[in-house]
């Protein structure tokens, strides 16, 4: 078969959208509209180019380099590309993407329905989330079908709890959008772009993008340019959805400020206007569903994370690595959301505009003859100043290195690897070839 039908492409791109519709794109829009308040626009603009376009771009860049995320980081050096998918598992796996399933679970599923006194403790998050990964144990043993079926099930039914909340919202809003924090007065568009980061997509596209490929291939299509055609659809696809969601959720969280007040997580905020909009009725419909959806990716990352780090250690059992991932993102969940977000967004600062370089190259590759220096040259450039980005949110403040950074085009807002890595590549490019010339 040449390529897929409109039916099947359509399908792949059902598929892709609910890959990607887990616990992250959930709660970081409704916090960040809380926050952006009078600026939501201008900050949704900014999350939509992380949340949305570069996901889609990590999905065409894998389809691109043969629907494996090591074959596209070996491009810069054999090391890196061990270092750079073992990072990009690890980040999306045990360390921040497994434990965040666990903790949107409980902050929807669980704590409406428990009194203040109660939810103070920390033992109602340990027995909730002992139960959660003990369940994500037990169905990663055998994941294929249990997560296809529900997947299926469960995102047109997210889909419609999703829009009914955003219609009702919309009709009658909670309140007026109002108020602006302080970090969204003076760049709004760069601080959602960094909000988007959160969500971690476009590290989960190019974990991920790999399970699309082989959905195309599977039925009968071999040629790289229609995969990759194919691809583009069917993330175009994702990603329209994905979009109005993103769209709709910040705005619920602009509008709730004066019923809600400001909330320290986007969970909260989904149950609290869910319960404000319809009652317990919306509030119980919210927790079924989100608890069953952040339960599905839960097992879908830890039998991914545990087939690559199954094939990293062949001889430690695929049964006893899904063990140790359960057991770790157990662990890392009862840190609590709040205190897991905060914990892992200096890393996210940090590596991803790493893979956006990487991702952006990759579509330059034939320009530069696929030069190993433009890849380093570009990497270090990004990274230099990504590392420093990172620590930056942390309490690790390193004066002097950011009193000259400041002098870095968009270093204060967040984005000032951008034009290093250009020169990076530059300077890559010019070595690279002078070495090919001596040749």
């Amino acid at each position: 078969m040449n390529t897929l039908s409109t039916k099947e492409t359509v399908a792949i791109g059902l598929m892709t959208f609910a890959l990607f519709l887990g616990a992250g794109n959930l709660i970081f829009p409704p916090a960040m509209g809380q926050a952006a308040g009078e600026n939501v626009w201008f900050s949704t603009l900014g999350f939509l180019i992380t949340g949305v376009g570069l996901p889609l771009l990590a999905i065409m860049a894998i389809a691109r380099a043969g629907g494996n995320l090591q074959n596209l980081s070996t491009r810069v050096h054999p090391l890196f590309g061990v270092i750079f998918t073992l990072t990009m598992y690890l980040a999306i796996g045990p360390f921040f993407g497994i434990p965040r399933t666990g903790t949107v679970a409980y902050e929807i599923g669980a704590v409406p329905f428990l009194s203040p006194s109660v939810v103070t403790s920390s033992l109602p998050l340990f027995l909730f989330t002992v139960i959660f990964f003990s369940l994500t144990f037990w169905l990663a043993l055998n994941p294929a079908k249990l997560v296809d079926r529900v997947g299926k099930l469960l995102t047109p039914i997210l889909l419609v709890v999703i829009t009914i909340l955003a219609v009702k919202g919309i009709v009658t809003p909670l309140g007026p959008i109002e108020g602006v924090a302080p970090e969204y007065e003076t760049a709004p568009f760069f601080k959602g772009f960094l909000d988007g980061y959160l969500t971690m997509d476009t590290i989960a596209a190019l974990v991920f993008g790999i399970v699309i490929v082989s959905r195309i291939t599977e039925r009968g299509v071999t040629d790289p340019k229609t995969i990759t055609a194919i691809t583009f659809k069917a993330g175009v696809i994702a990603g329209t959805g994905l979009a109005l969601v993103y769209l709709a959720l910040a705005y619920l969280g602009a509008s709730s400020v004066s019923t809600l007040g400001m909330l320290d997580n986007g969970g909260a905020i989904l149950s609290g206007t869910a319960d404000e909009l319809f009652g317990l009725l919306g509030t119980v419909l919210l927790a079924v569903v989100i608890t069953v959806a952040c339960l599905t990716t839960s097992v879908g990352l830890v039998s991914a994370c545990g087939e690559y780090f199954n094939k990293l250690v062949p001889n430690v059992s695929y049964t006893v690595i899904i063990a140790i991932l359960s057991l770790f993102s157990l662990v890392m969940a009862n840190m609590g959301l709040a205190q897991l977000i905060s914990f892992s967004l200096p890393v996210l600062i940090a590596i991803y505009p790493i893979a956006i370089v990487l991702i952006i190259l990759s579509f330059l590759h034939k320009f530069f003859h696929g030069i190993p220096q433009v890849y380093g040259g570009a990497l270090i450039g990004a990274g230099l100043i990504s590392i420093v980005d990172g620590l930056n949110a942390t309490p690790i403040q390193i004066d002097l290195i950011n009193s000259l950074f400041s002098y870095i085009p968009l270093y204060t807002e967040g984005v000032g690897w951008f034009l290093p890595a250009i020169l990076g590549a530059v300077i890559g490019y010019l070595y690279g070839t002078s070495k090919l010339e001596k040749k």
